[in-house]
């Protein structure tokens, strides 16, 4: 009676479907193999920096009002204006900084990177541009303005002419 309990035992362990996974993941090879994706996932996990590969991160908010904008120029941050000569001729915010976005990847190093900088433009299209220019280039702290200068003179914000 011993003998027939063993093989019972025996018969209805390897019918049990856990005992079949246990078995398989007990084989040296599979362990490797499950080892060798997970070190792969992490491998490209870390590789990508965890990000769709876009700008590098930043501690401002990528895009700001033109209220908060106004609130960082008091408080003393950088301002950089992405518009054109012309643009800027025209009309800009005082105590800001001019460097055309297309002049801007070759002239990043004129920039400040222990202040905030604040990118703006017309509108705010640009802005964003240079802010993803700036942050690429290694600048952290590094936001744009949505609505741009033409929305910071409708406020009544400061300009010059």
């Amino acid at each position: 009676m011993t003998r027939r309990r063993t093989y019972t035992r025996r018969r209805n362990n390897r019918s049990n479907p856990g005992y079949r996974r246990r078995t398989v993941l007990m084989k040296p090879g599979v362990q490797v193999s499950i080892l060798l994706v997970v070190a792969l996932i992490i491998f490209i996990i870390l590789q990508s920096g965890g990000s769709n590969g876009g700008p590098a991160p930043t501690s401002l908010t990528p895009e700001i009002s033109v209220n908060e904008a106004y609130a960082m120029y008091q408080n003393g941050a950088f301002v950089l204006d992405v518009r054109t000569d012309e643009e800027w001729n025209e009309f800009h915010a005082p105590n800001t900084t001019l460097i055309p976005l297309d002049q801007l990847a070759v002239r990043a190093n004129e920039l400040p990177r222990d202040r905030e900088i604040v990118v703006v433009c017309r509108s705010g299209n640009r802005s964003q541009q240079g802010r993803d220019i700036l942050l690429n280039a290694g600048f952290e702290n590094v936001t744009s303005m949505t609505g741009g200068l033409n929305e910071w003179r409708s406020l009544g914000y400061p300009i010059e002419p």
